[in-house]
């Protein structure tokens, strides 16, 4: 019976904590705050080492320029494009490429090779950013640069939604999927 007793009482406790809730144990203990990594930080095929950051504050409208180093861990040619991978503690993530060395959207990484990067981009939100340099690499997929955390400050940049581009594109989806009906209606039913 002492049993039944002790058992329903710290029962009881436990509900009663439960619903009066945790505060009281954020008020003891420190929190900690972290941010999510991919499980594969850093290619096996290309390492992005000496990231460097310009500044780690600035305001809406002023320029992150990211710079460093991509080595070539394999023999083969590779080919590539890099950008910019933020997560913020918001839902905005709000950046504007300015700038990309190597030039263009897809480059080459010759074998065993050192080639040196540098992004620019134009902050158009505020928020606390963790900032990494992305590398993507055909056929190999994501690896990502240390990182730094930013912070930006200001009022955030309204860009203009292309509306043009919108319409284009929504043709252009269209127009394949009439083709697709029209050639193909029995993967379609």
């Amino acid at each position: 019976m002492v049993e039944k007793k002790i058992f329903v009482f710290g029962l009881a406790v436990v509900l009663a904590l439960g619903t009066l809730g945790f505060n009281w144990v954020e008020s003891i203990l420190p929190t900690a705050d972290a941010h999510g990594v991919q499980a594969q930080l850093q290619s096996r095929f290309v390492r992005i080492e000496d990231e460097t950051f310009n500044r780690q504050s600035l305001q809406t409208g002023e320029t992150l320029v990211l710079q460093g180093t991509l080595v070539s861990l394999v023999e083969r040619d590779l080919r590539g494009w890099i950008s910019i991978f933020s997560e913020s503690t918001n839902a905005g993530n709000r950046w504007e490429m300015l700038s990309r060395d190597p030039p263009g959207n897809v480059f080459d990484i010759p074998g065993n090779s050192v080639v040196d990067y540098q992004l620019s981009a134009k902050a158009l939100e505020a928020g606390v950013y963790h900032v990494h340099t992305q590398l993507n690499v055909a056929q190999v997929g994501p690896g990502l640069g240390p990182g730094q955390t930013v912070v930006v400050e200001g009022e955030p940049i309204i860009k203009p939604i292309p509306y043009t581009n919108i319409a284009y594109q929504s043709i252009m989806i269209g127009v394949g999927y009439v083709i697709t009906f029209a050639t193909r209606p029995w993967q379609v039913i």
